[in-house]
């Protein structure tokens, strides 16, 4: 690598990150059915039809897992907690054994100095809730509440700290605009709702932790810079709508109280009755935010519907997930959003990393691009930090090659190799650069 944590300031967190579907195992532990397995049982939706029901196999291998994640010298580890795993209906009688395991979890945690930074919801909603419209819902606010009342009254005290729902813009738009994750609508006024609804279960989910004297609460948003094709009137207008629905709406609603114009122009017929009394709860203050961070997008108009635009392909190096290489990015992100939405709030990048082609050969993995990756976009959060914005932590995604949601088991993401027939870990050369770069 091409820094040492003494490259960044005293305190500076250095983290890595995973989520409960994506490596967990779904099909142990009483873990009830999620909209996940429904969609990947549907043909066409996911690469082989391929599902989280063993993925990594972390229900069984944890200590394995939090032991690489020690050597390496990480001060923090970003993990999710699955929804059905705890409440298999969605509500009602919790399930005892995965209340254990999160517990089991957090306690193997702190045993090895790890700091254990919760997200409470990454994406896989109990398939009972889903059938009652899931995140179109407006008891989803309440239903989510209740299920952060009974995992964080389990390990909430632990926690050194807290974040109610993983990519806004991916419950929302990515599953019910594009259709690309579950539950795979392509439906704007379910997008408006469901958009809607997660910013208002992340308002309650806080003030429940708030209510059980949790602290160290915030909110995890992904962010892709919006680049017009061209330098006419029409591109710049397009990459705006892109720039408010993908980053703009969950910002403005969480830090100003609002919602967009250019995307209330599309959304507000389709928004619930009374939606803007909703602000007060969707405002509750937080600690700190955070930014998951990969690519950005080249934006060109057309004359369809709304949002009248489309993306084309860009002209920098490109990841395995045919991603655009982008650094200048997260740098942008990170000064933008400091000097227009949060001030002096703790910022952390809860995310970033990249998929890469790896090949294990000789019991050993090379992936010198993604050292490469990482090393352009800690440099990016070096300079924001040297620009003035109170950045305090960086976390790589992800500590395993895992399920990637639509993608199977093809893209991976990891620092650590998983072979996903034998399930054995090799660390890859990122792994062991950051180990060396963690040291100092």
């Amino acid at each position: 690598m091409n820094f040492t944590r003494s490259d960044f300031p005293d305190g500076f967190l250095f983290g890595t990150a995973t989520s409960s579907y994506q490596i967990e195992g779904h099909k142990f532990g009483g873990a009830g059915p999620t909209h996940w397995d429904s969609f990947a049982a549907t043909p066409g939706n996911v690469v082989r039809a391929e599902d989280g029901a063993l993925a990594c196999d972390h229900y069984h291998r944890y200590e394995e897992d939090l032991d690489l994640i020690a050597a390496a010298g990480f001060d923090c580890y970003r993990f999710s907690t699955s929804w059905a795993r705890v409440l298999p209906e969605g509500r009602g009688a919790p399930n005892a054994q995965g209340l254990d395991f999160y517990d089991r979890l957090t306690d193997a945690m702190l045993a090895r100095g790890l700091k254990p930074c919760v997200t409470l919801y990454h994406w896989e909603l109990p398939q009972a809730l889903a059938d009652l419209g899931g995140w179109r819902n407006p008891d989803i606010a309440n239903w989510f509440a209740d299920f952060t009342e009974v995992i964080m009254g389990r390990i909430g005290d632990r926690m050194y700290s807290a974040a109610p729902i993983n990519e806004p813009w991916c419950v929302g738009w990515l599953s019910h605009f594009l259709g690309a994750h579950a539950p795979g609508l392509r439906d704007i006024r379910a997008t408006a709702r469901a958009m809607h609804h997660v910013m208002l279960s992340h308002g309650r989910a806080t003030q429940v932790m708030r209510g059980l004297g949790m602290s160290n609460l915030g909110c995890v948003f992904n962010m892709e810079w919006a680049t017009p094709v061209d330098e006419t009137p029409r591109a710049h207008a397009a990459a705006e709508v892109y720039d408010a629905y993908y980053n703009r709406f969950f910002l403005e609603g969480v830090f100003k109280g609002r919602y967009p114009k250019l995307v209330l122009e599309a959304f507000e017929p389709h928004l619930p009755k009374n939606w803007q009394d909703d602000f007060s709860t969707i405002q509750e203050p937080l600690d700190w935010v955070g930014l998951n961070y990969y690519t950005r997008k080249i934006i060109a108009p057309n004359d369809g519907p709304w949002p009248h635009h489309h993306e084309v392909p860009g002209p920098l190096p490109k990841t395995f997930m045919d991603w655009e290489i982008y650094p200048q990015g997260l740098y942008d992100f990170l000064v933008r959003t400091a000097r227009e939405y949060t001030g002096d709030l703790p910022i952390l990048i809860t995310e970033n990393g990249m998929s890469n082609a790896d090949i294990l050969k000789n019991g050993a993995v090379h992936d010198p691009e993604r050292i490469d990756y990482l090393n352009q976009h800690f440099e990016q959060a070096r300079r924001a930090i040297s620009d003035g914005v109170p950045l305090q932590g960086y976390f790589v995604w992800s500590l395993l090659d895992n399920y990637e949601w639509a993608l199977g088991y093809e893209k991976r993401f990891g620092l650590i190799h998983v072979d996903f027939e034998t399930l054995e870990r090799t660390p890859k050369s990122s792994y062991q650069a950051l180990t060396s770069a963690l040291k100092d």
